[in-house]
């Protein structure tokens, strides 16, 4: 046989965690999910406690991979000096899970281990505390701040807004309204990156449209469950926090 089918189970036999699995786990970009407290707790209001003002991290998902490694395991020690910090701006708003790192556990074996295919990720020190920094650097909470109670605006023009700030073009998610309310609700913000320097990149080309399909992010909420969807186009609300500023 060829040579290089000799040397495959030899590569697989010292392949490190960090091994990509390029047939089946390829991905091209990623996104940075952020979500809106406000939003997720109403749609949740038996599991969401005590909401931060804030935007938060969702994850920073490769756009096209899951599961990639699953002998890889959560291990919270390797983030210990991170823990302020994802307490704060990472935590787990609907509270699926039965403790705060069990969030994190899910978010690395779903995502992380996909994104460890990037040398700058390629660690669990190293995924959560990108992810960390890239949500600094970007500064959501600075740009988009809530509208007044009452006010609604066209999708439009928040998504123009955002791509003037980042000067590239964003995916926006809603809660589509219950039969009691009129317009779609501001919920989830995805600004996309390059894979290898994690640079803003486009979402979605000029003139392409994203699918208007259901989302994940409330996974475990029940069967009534209306979940985040890319927004329609039309008036959109952005509900302002029932707290005061963070």
């Amino acid at each position: 046989p060829p040579p290089f089918l000799l040397r495959l189970p030899l590569l697989s036999a010292l392949c490190a965690p960090t091994c990509a699995l390029v047939d089946r786990h390829e991905w091209k970009k990623l996104i940075l999910v952020q979500h809106w407290p406000e939003t997720v707790c109403e749609e949740v209001q038996k599991d969401c406690r005590d909401p931060p003002n804030y935007w938060t991290i969702h994850g920073l998902w490769p756009d096209s991979s899951e599961n990639c490694n699953g002998s890889w395991k959560f291990n919270l020690k390797e983030i210990q000096d991170l823990l302020p910090e994802m307490k704060e701006y990472w935590p787990d708003l609907i509270h699926l899970f039965p403790n705060r790192s069990s969030f994190w556990n899910h978010e690395w074996r779903k995502h992380g281990t996909c994104a460890a295919q990037v040398d700058a990720l390629n660690s669990q020190r190293k995924y959560f505390g990108r992810t960390l920094e890239l949500y600094r650097e970007l500064d959501l909470n600075r740009w988009v701040r809530p509208s007044f109670p009452w006010l609604h605006f066209p999708v439009a023009d928040f998504k123009d807004a955002l791509a003037r700030v980042y000067r590239v073009i964003p995916k926006i998610h809603c809660l589509p309204p219950s039969q009691d309310e009129e317009v779609q609700t501001i919920g989830q913000i995805e600004l996309c990156l390059t894979k290898q320097d994690q640079k803003l990149r486009n979402c979605t080309e000029p003139g392409q449209e994203p699918p208007h399909k259901k989302e994940v992010w409330l996974a475990g909420g029940g069967t009534e469950s209306r979940g985040l969807r890319v927004c329609e186009d039309g008036p959109v609300f952005y509900p302002p926090p029932k707290k005061a500023k963070h």
